[in-house]
């Protein structure tokens, strides 16, 4: 059971680490209604489309995100009902 308890709060701490830069939070909170355009998260988020690519890439990375191509467009949205959940959550207590 403490073994379980451990690999659990890891997991949920990796999550936290992820969600505690405001520019990724924002991105989750843009993106919890429909994926969205990389040219959308950028516009909103108001940072360069290089600095966005690096915020995406990591939030892919941590399993955060998932995307797919539609020609040269890329489309971003979240990747885990569990994170979507925990999103409505947070803006239900905090919004």
């Amino acid at each position: 059971v403490a073994k379980a308890i451990l690999r659990k709060t890891d997991a949920v701490s990796e999550v936290f680490a992820s969600l505690s830069h405001p520019i990724r939070l924002r991105v989750l909170c843009f993106l919890m209604e429909e994926e969205k355009k990389v040219s959308e998260l950028t516009e909103f988020c108001g940072i360069s489309q290089p600095a966005m690519s690096q915020f995406l890439a990591r939030m892919k990375n941590d399993g955060l995100l998932d995307c797919r191509k539609d020609g040269t467009r890329v489309f971003y949205r979240i990747a885990d009902e569990k994170l979507l959940r925990l999103l409505k959550v947070v803006k239900e207590i905090y919004c």
